[in-house]
């Protein structure tokens, strides 16, 4: 578990492709102090178990469906990454409870500069529209941001998020352009309401269908 608090920047060194993988080397010094084989760690938003490491940063191997679920697929050494190590129990959680399970991608719609806020709109799926409401917690590229306003549901659905210039400057989200694609993870609270409502409407489905066939035999 994560807290949407990013660590450090990072950046991707290497990357190895197979078939239906890839192994991911990450630089990134300031979270692998404490680190051991088997931890978690996430790299823009996506929890990733570090195999390997050394002083300078750690190496995780991607699965398929993670690269077909994130921007990691298309990423390429060099990159820049947002870096959290998993929480600890008993930390203070400054931002929400966040799992590194992303739910997919967005991209960004339009940036507006401030004063001292930089407002950014991403583009919403329909699938993902139930679960992003004003003023509640979104990760983005794996920090935990609240959602400033969120359009309609729809095809041209979208949210927007507000940033204070220490987020700018802390995580990768200070660089981004109109057309850059971010990982999205939303509420795992929105998320257990939404599956809990699906099975009762299931568990419900029974007796509404049951009732016309009855009417039906005794008519």
């Amino acid at each position: 578990m994560f807290t949407g608090i990013i660590e450090t920047q990072g950046r991707i060194a290497r990357i190895e492709r197979t078939a239906d993988a890839a192994r991911f080397t990450i630089e990134g010094p300031a979270v692998v102090g404490d680190a051991h084989r088997g931890d978690s760690i996430a790299v823009s938003g996506v929890c990733l178990t570090v195999v390997e490491f050394d002083e300078q940063g750690f190496t995780a191997d991607v699965m398929a469906q993670t690269l077909a679920m994130s921007t990691l697929d298309g990423a390429e050494a060099g990159r820049p990454v947002n870096l959290e190590r998993a929480a600890k129990v008993g930390d203070r959680i400054g931002g929400h409870i966040v799992q590194g399970h992303i739910d997919g991608t967005s991209r960004v719609l339009e940036i507006r500069p401030g004063e001292a806020w930089r407002v950014i709109r991403f583009s919403l799926d329909e699938a993902h529209a139930p679960l992003v409401v004003d003023k509640g917690s979104i990760a983005v590229d794996g920090a935990s941001l609240t959602v400033s306003a969120v359009g309609e549901p729809g095809p041209d659905g979208w949210f927007e998020v507000s940033l204070i210039p220490e987020t700018l400057a802390a995580t990768t989200l200070g660089t981004l352009q109109p057309g850059d694609a971010v990982n999205i993870e939303t509420d795992i609270l929105a998320r257990q309401v939404q599956r809990m409502l699906r099975v009762d409407r299931r568990e419900e489905l029974p007796s509404s269908i049951s009732a016309p066939t009855i009417e039906g035999g005794l008519a």
